[in-house]
């Protein structure tokens, strides 16, 4: 019934931000005419989490070494909140060329990832 899921991300420098995302994080991306890349994402999981809106949406990465995530960030310069320990994950945020801000984090939880095949 559903084969995929399509994430958007508004941006104030969306050409920047495509770029980081080809660039410094590698995505594979096809282009969707006139430099309009649309990108390939790694395996994702979906949590509902209470709430008293609607209609609020948070968009995190995963990685499985927060440190190491880190130190590559570093290395290309990108500018990376202090890790902040949650119950669920280690969590930190970078900030887009575009000025936005995106989550990364290493899970302490399960994943269905891990535990189901493809």
């Amino acid at each position: 019934m559903v084969h995929g899921a399509h994430v958007i991300i508004y941006s104030k420098d969306s050409e920047a931000d495509r770029a980081f995302f080809r660039d410094v994080l590698q995505y594979p991306s096809v282009d969707a005419g006139h430099g309009w890349l649309i990108f390939a994402l790694p395996p994702a999981e979906l949590a509902l989490h209470p709430s008293d809106e609607n209609d609020v949406h948070e968009l995190f990465f995963m990685c499985d070494d927060i440190q190491a995530f880190l130190a590559a960030m570093e290395e290309k310069s990108v500018q990376c909140s202090p890790i902040d320990e949650q119950r669920w994950g280690s969590i930190t945020r970078l900030t887009l060329p575009g000025g936005g801000k995106l989550g990364v984090y290493q899970p302490k939880h399960p994943s269905p990832l891990t535990t189901t095949a493809p």
